[in-house]
């Protein structure tokens, strides 16, 4: 994965911080490169950013281009699907946060 090229703000980044869980995660990559891919199908999904570090610490960023489109993939039928999955299998804890971007400042992009 790559930094995500965005459009000039403002638009909204959607944060999912995770600790996985320990035991079981058959099927967890699966489900999040079909939700990466499901995502960029979605009206207003602009780019995602996302990272785990080996002690399970995860951040993902998606950036979407209102606050309607952010509802529109919170409620996605699959999107539920794998949101129910991280509760009961995946995850030992996690958060999400919701920021309006203002301003960005890249180099070498």
């Amino acid at each position: 994965m790559s930094i995500a090229r965005t459009p000039e703000p403002p638009y909204y980044a959607v944060i999912f911080t995770s600790q996985l869980s320990e035991g079981d995660h058959i099927g967890y990559e699966a489900m999040g490169d079909k939700m990466v891919e499901l995502a960029a199908e979605q009206e207003g999904f602009l780019g995602v950013e996302s990272t785990r570090g080996t002690d399970g610490l995860g951040i993902t960023v998606s950036y979407w281009a209102s606050l309607e489109a952010i509802q529109a993939w919170k409620n996605h039928a699959l999107h539920r699907v794998a949101q129910e999955k991280g509760k009961s299998t995946w995850y030992n804890q996690f958060g999400l946060r919701v920021a309006k971007v203002e301003r960005e400042n890249f180099m070498g992009l």
